[in-house]
C-alpha cells in the first residue's frame, strides 16, 4: 500500500532532519522487526547445535603489526549488536576536508546496497573528489534487502553527516555479513553516531580495533603499513582488510580500507588503485565464490607536507607505488592465510602462456580446483590433478611441453612424469604450510601468480554452521 502524502509540517521536518526522516521511513518498512521465535527454534527431534570456538588460523601472522598514525584521520568503533555480542562491529573513519578517494568494487550482478551507494560516489575512472567519512558494519551485508536496505544506507549516511557536518554524498558505506536479512536501521544509525563521537573524542588511531570491527568468519585481524617520502616529507600508508570465505578474484573479493596522508588528486589515486589491485587482491582465491559486498577503498587525506601529486607519471611517486603494492599484497595474502579451514598457503605460478591474461586464467583454474586443493590438504602429491586443471582452463597449453614443479622439484615434463622424479623428494614440502607450484605450459612468454589455500573439512563445517 502506498504511503499517504505527508503534511506541510512533516515535509519541513524531513528537510531539516534527514536522519529522523530516514529512520521513520525505515520503521515503516519494518526493518527493525524482530524475527518470529519459531524461526529460532530447532526442528522437532533435533538438538540445537553448539557453535564451535574459533581457532586462529595456523597461517596467521604472529601478531598484529605496529601501525603509524596517519595525518588527517580519526577512527572510532561501536557495537550494534546485530549478530555479534560483546564486541564492536561497526567502524567509523573520518577524513580531513579535501580528502580524495578511489575504489574498486565487486562485479557481481547482485551487489549489496552499500556497494551501489559507494560505487555511485566513486567515479571508477576519476575517483572521488571529497571523501569525509567511511562507515562499515559487520554481521549484516545489506544485500537483497529491498527498500529497507536503501533506507538503512540513507540513515547511516545521514547519521554520519550530522556529526561531521558534511554532505551525505561525502560518506562512503560498506557492509559484510549474512545475505537477505533486512538490516536493523535504527541500531546501525545509532551506532554510527556513537562511533563518530568516539572517533572525535580520541587522539589515537586504534587500527587493531578497526580491523576487528569488520571481521566476520575471520580468525585474526588483518593490518599492514608502510612509510615513504614525497618531496622529503614523510608519508604514511595504513590498511586493514577482512575476508576468509566467499573469496574469488574479480574485484573486490573482500573489504579493505587503505588510508594515506599523501596529497594525491582523485584521478591519480583511482589509477593507482586500479593498477595495484590486479597483482594483489585480484590475485587471490579461497573458494572461487565472488561476494556481493566486496570493495577496496583507498583514501588520501592530503595532510602530508608535500606539493600535491596531479599526474600518474610523477617521478616522486615511484617509492609510494612500491610501498602501496607492499601493503596491498600483504593484506591480500593475509586473507588467503585466513581462508576458512585453511591449513596451507599455496602459491601457483604459471609461465609459458600465450599472454599474461592467459597465464592468469590457467593459474586461477589450478588455484580454484577442489581436487588440487583437497589433495594438498591431504599432503598427497597428486600432480595429475594439476594437469587436469591446466587442461580445463580453456587456454592454450602444449601437453607435450608441459612442465610441473612442486617445491622446486621437477615432477613432470615433456608430456610424462619426469624419469628422475621420486615422490619422496617432495614429501616434506607437501606436508608443510607453504606449498609452491610452478607450471610452464610451453606456448609463449606470458606469466602470472595466484595465491590460494587448501580445502579442508573445516571449510565445510564453518559454512554449514554459518547461520546456526
Amino acid at each position: 500500500m502506498a504511503d499517504k502524502k505527508p503534511g506541510l509540517a512533516t515535509s519541513l521536518f524531513r528537510q531539516l532532519d534527514p536522519l529522523t526522516s530516514a529512520l521513520r521511513s525505515a520503521r515503516r518498512s519494518n526493518a527493525d522487526a524482530k524475527p518470529a521465535k519459531s524461526r529460532k527454534a530447532p526442528a522437532t527431534g533435533t538438538k540445537k547445535r553448539r557453535k564451535s570456538v574459533k581457532k586462529t588460523s595456523p597461517l596467521a601472522p604472529k601478531s598484529f603489526p605496529s601501525m603509524p598514525q596517519v595525518g588527517g584521520l580519526k577512527i572510532g568503533v561501536a557495537q550494534t549488536g546485530i549478530k555479534y555480542k560483546r564486541r564492536p562491529d561497526l567502524l567509523f573513519m573520518e577524513f580531513a576536508p579535501g580528502a580524495t578517494a578511489a575504489g574498486v568494487f565487486t562485479k557481481s550482478t547482485c551487489p549489496g546496497v552499500p556497494v551501489d551507494w559507494s560505487r555511485g560516489l566513486v567515479d571508477t575512472n576519476n575517483g572521488m573528489e571529497e571523501a569525509r567519512v567511511l562507515v562499515a558494519n559487520a554481521g549484516n551485508s545489506n544485500v537483497f534487502t529491498g527498500q529497507s536496505g536503501r533506507d538503512t544506507v540513507r540513515a547511516t549516511a545521514a547519521a554520519a553527516a550530522k556529526v561531521v557536518g558534511c554532505r551525505q554524498k561525502d560518506v562512503l558505506i560498506a557492509s559484510t555479513g549474512v545475505i537477505g536479512e533486512k538490516p536493523p536501521t535504527r541500531k546501525i544509525a545509532l551506532a554510527t553516531g556513537r562511533a563518530a563521537r568516539a572517533a572525535r573524542g580520541s587522539e589515537r588511531q586504534d587500527w587493531m580495533a578497526a580491523a576487528r570491527a569488520i571481521m566476520t568468519t575471520d580468525t585474526f585481524p588483518k593490518g599492514m603499513s608502510a612509510i615513504t617520502r614525497i618531496d622529503e616529507a614523510p608519508v604514511h600508508i595504513c590498511g586493514i582488510a577482512k575476508g576468509s570465505g566467499m573469496i574469488a578474484p574479480d574485484m573486490g573479493t573482500l573489504l579493505s580500507f587503505i588510508v594515506t596522508d599523501a596529497a594525491i588528486a582523485a584521478p591519480v589515486l583511482q589509477t593507482l588503485l586500479s593498477l595495484e589491485v590486479r597483482h594483489s587482491f585480484n590475485a587471490i582465491t579461497v573458494d572461487s565464490d565472488q561476494s556481493t559486498s566486496d570493495m577496496v577503498l583507498l583514501i588520501a587525506t592530503g595532510a602530508a607536507a608535500h606539493d600535491p601529486v596531479t599526474r600518474i607519471g610523477d617521478r616522486r611517486m615511484s617509492d609510494f607505488r612500491r610501498q602501496l603494492n607492499t601493503v596491498m599484497s600483504d593484506l591480500a595474502l593475509q586473507v588467503v592465510r585466513d581462508g576458512e579451514g585453511a591449513q596451507k598457503l599455496i602459491t601457483v605460478t604459471v609461465t609459458g602462456a600465450t599472454s599474461p591474461n592467459a597465464a592468469r586464467k590457467i593459474a586461477q583454474s589450478i588455484a580454484n580446483s577442489p581436487l588440487v586443493k583437497t589433495a594438498i590438504a591431504g599432503s598427497d602429491a597428486n600432480w595429475g590433478r594439476i594437469v587436469m586443471a591446466v587442461g580445463k582452463s580453456g587456454e592454450q597449453a602444449d601437453r607435450d611441453k608441459l612442465k610441473i614443479i612442486i617445491g622446486g622439484v621437477v615432477v613432470a615434463r615433456n608430456g610424462e612424469a619426469d624419469p628422475d622424479y621420486k615422490e619422496s623428494q617432495i614429501e616434506a614440502h607437501i606436508r608443510g604450510r607453504d606449498i609452491q607450484i610452478e607450471v610452464d605450459v610451453g606456448v609463449g612468454s606470458g606469466e602470472a601468480t595466484m595465491w590460494t589455500c587448501d580445502l579442508t573439512s573445516g571449510y565445510i563445517k564453518i559454512n554449514a554452521d554459518y547461520r546456526s
